[in-house]
């Protein structure tokens, strides 16, 4: 007998593999205007983004077959940590497109070192929380350790300026210390802090300040700062209940900017209606529901604790893209996971959801022969 090991979670396979085939077919419909006008090529966005598929599936493929507590090497999780900080570093001396640097060009492609320091934050706190133990419920030498270098990350990424990823690195730290153990009075007070901080940093700096204005009255100003918000709205208000249908959208005629990515859902929304829009958020909140389920039943804490962090970090992202789309939020550059038209960010997800699968198959609580 050996160590736990079973098949993958069926369930959640499933449910990626829907989401992949939706992304693709979604990515075409938002992009084909664009394609055509400025490339020439209707399937210009939908090749592209099937290479990023193929190279998700890949990665996803190869954090499948490698056992996960081999990621549990401190030396490993260092060597993670320190390259990420580095280019977190570097990216801030890289050309700044549209106002942010938040891009490193790698062999004519662009890599976002926020989505590699998002998946190593996790590894990196879910040995340390697991190595820490009971001493996670002390504040000095538990939680302010950790919270510190969760912050230097984050403040690293809101330099850039990317402050929705630093909001994501920070809702995640938070989700994988309540699992680990942490005591509810140190969280609940630092959560305080972080809020009124978070204010603060809002206010502080004018670009920050005029996208929460324009999050409050988007009208006030809507041929500039609100125009995204108005626009997305008035796609999801013109879908209605069944939608336009699949590839009838107005709102991807360039009154869109980023259809095919960080708005997407705004076209999910007018070309399918109300009936897409409940489809994906219940793929995603299934999604979440077996994430949660495979944190819960698998008897090792560290794995444990990184199916917490994988399951956070999807499910934080996907609500922060939908509540944007909405308007219940400023206008943030975060993709819709799975969904949106792929990138570094489309390749990190696709490979922290293969190690999620991974765990799944020392989940199931039966002792098999390795």
């Amino acid at each position: 007998m050996g160590k736990k090991r079973g098949p993958i979670d069926f369930p959640l396979f499933i449910i990626i593999l829907v989401l992949l085939c939706f992304g693709l077919i979604m990515v075409f419909s938002s992009s084909m205007v664009e394609d055509v006008q400025k490339y020439h090529n209707i399937y210009y966005h939908l090749i592209r983004h099937s290479m990023w598929v193929l190279l998700g599936i890949a990665a996803m493929i190869t954090m499948l077959i490698i056992p996960y507590q081999k990621f549990r090497s401190r030396k490993l999780i260092n060597i993670g940590m320190a390259i990420s900080l580095i280019l977190l570093i570097v990216v801030l001396f890289m050309p700044s497109v549209q106002g942010a640097s938040r891009w490193i060009n790698v062999g004519g492609q662009q890599l976002q070192p926020s989505e590699l320091a998002k998946i190593m934050i996790i590894f990196y706190l879910a040995d340390t929380i697991t190595r820490k133990g009971e001493r996670i419920r002390s504040f000095t030498q538990g939680v302010l350790p950790i919270l510190l270098v969760a912050g230097l990350i984050a403040g690293l990424i809101l330099k850039e300026p990317n402050m929705s990823t630093a909001m994501i690195v920070i809702a995640v730290s938070f989700a994988m210390l309540i699992v680990g153990g942490a005591k509810f009075s140190h969280l609940f007070s630092l959560i305080a802090l972080a809020l009124g901080g978070g204010g603060t940093l809002a206010m502080s700096a004018s670009y920050r300040r005029d996208r929460v204005l324009s999050f409050l009255d988007p009208w006030k100003d809507s041929l500039g700062k609100g125009f995204q918000a108005i626009q997305s709205l008035y796609a999801l208000g013109a879908g209605g209940f069944f939608g336009s249908g699949l590839g009838q959208s107005r709102q991807k005629w360039y009154y869109i900017p980023e259809a095919s990515n960080d708005f997407i859902f705004s076209i999910i929304g007018e070309e399918l209606g109300f009936i897409g829009v409940l489809f994906v958020i219940i793929m995603f909140m299934l999604l979440v529901w077996r994430g949660m389920k495979i944190a819960l039943n698998c008897k090792d804490k560290f794995g444990s604790l990184l199916a917490a962090g994988i399951t956070a970090l999807i499910a934080v992202q996907s609500c922060i893209n939908f509540l944007v789309v909405s308007s219940f939020m400023p206008v943030t550059g975060v993709t819709l996971p799975l969904i949106s038209y792929g990138g570094s960010s489309f390749v990190f997800t696709m490979a922290s959801l293969g190690v999620l699968l991974n765990i799944s198959r020392y989940a199931s609580g039966k002792e098999v022969e390795e």
